[in-house]
């Protein structure tokens, strides 16, 4: 036991599960060509930093924010074209709704039932929360193994089902007739993750209220607002009233309130934004295809995943040539040889091209000529 003689230290204080995590990594960034964490490329034009620096510059900082954030709310309903009976949470992104859907189901024994890979925050989440993660693994293609899936929810019954749509870091779209089915399976909530719905063709927004048990969860870091840490839950009433019970008072700040209210006002311009991203993604998709050494994978995101010969010399070389993207070789076994590049813009799209195509000749030149590339 801790004495004077023998003061504490973390072992003696701390959670098991938090002294095995690892702190969430961001590599440093500054001088590079920035790919790696699925930004907008795009500034606000002109007119709106106008429109939000008056804003901010009329603001009453010395005065806490709105903690039911009403107005916010409206404007979230509005563009999102929400249903009368659908309430609205609105968080400091969305890690703060996963961490308050996991604090609120971590009965003991509950799980918390992803596919892998997938979005890191679920499995870390449900860890330092006391839940049991329980992760599915994918196809060969990133696609959902259904059989699979419904078998794990049967044997685990989990409290609450993560499913990314589309799916980090894959990029794919997972079939929706088969995530509809996972919905009516599950025995607890579902939460359908559209951090990425800007970029994708489909979202479950419009069958909210098909499904008792079913969630969506969006964040607006990927439509242009990633500074502002906001995102929202949206669902049946008697769901989120619980949730409120745990959100801590005033999560949202007055600034981040105020100007996604003024951006969402004029969404089109967000919108429009993403429309270039993907045609863009497009190109980018084209040029890897036509790159040799490399696979990609089909994308309803604003990134690209593929695999490339030589991947971890092959993200080396990117950096010395100033390009940061992410390497995901060895985060799962379904990511061999994996690296993820965010769509930016045409010039930086460029930019990353040229230096990949350096790069993966520098790598093989180094490793004395060609190995397979991983057919996982």
């Amino acid at each position: 036991m801790p004495s004077a003689s023998n003061p504490a230290t973390p072992s003696h204080l701390f959670r098991q599960e938090v002294l095995a995590l690892h702190a969430y990594h961001v590599p440093p960034a500054a001088g590079l060509v920035k790919l790696d964490a699925m930004e907008n490329p795009y500034p606000l034009p002109p007119h709106l930093r106008e429109e939000i620096a008056r804003l901010v510059a009329d603001t009453a900082i010395n005065r806490y924010p709105d903690p039911e954030a009403r107005s916010l709310k409206e404007k979230i309903r509005a563009v999102t074209g929400l249903a009368e009976d659908t309430q609205v949470l609105v968080g400091n992104g969305s890690d703060e709704i996963i961490q308050l859907l996991a604090l609120a189901l971590a009965r003991p024994g509950a799980t918390l039932l992803s596919v892998d890979p997938s979005f890191v925050m679920y499995r870390m989440i449900a860890t330092f929360t006391g839940m049991r993660y329980v992760g599915v693994p994918l196809t060969e293609n990133f696609d959902l193994d259904l059989p699979a899936t419904l078998d794990a929810i049967r044997h685990h019954q989990p409290a609450l089902v993560f499913l990314a749509y589309p799916n980090n870091p894959s990029g794919n779209l997972f079939d929706a007739e088969a995530v509809t089915k996972i919905i009516m399976a599950a025995p607890g909530l579902v939460v359908v993750d559209e951090a990425y719905y800007a970029f994708a063709r489909s979202s479950f927004i419009p069958v909210l209220s098909q499904h008792p048990n079913l969630l969506v969860m969006r964040t607006f870091s990927k439509l242009g607002m990633a500074g502002l840490r906001l995102g929202f839950l949206a669902g049946h009433r008697m769901w989120l009233e619980q949730l409120e019970k745990l959100r801590l008072p005033y999560n949202t700040g007055v600034l981040a309130q105020g100007v996604a209210e003024k951006l969402l006002q004029h969404h089109d311009v967000l919108l429009q934004q993403a429309a270039q991203i993907k045609r863009d993604r497009t190109w980018l998709y084209e040029r890897l295809v036509g790159t040799a050494d490399v696979r990609p994978y089909q994308s309803e995101a604003n990134f690209i995943l593929f695999r490339a010969m030589h991947a971890n010399a092959v993200f080396a070389g990117l950096k010395q040539r100033g390009i940061l993207i992410k390497n995901l070789n060895g985060a799962h076994p379904l990511l061999a040889d994996c690296l993820r590049v965010t769509v930016g813009t045409r010039e930086e799209n460029e930019r990353f091209v040229v230096a990949l195509q350096e790069s993966l000749h520098v790598a093989q030149a180094s490793s004395g000529g060609n190995q397979p590339l991983s057919s996982v």
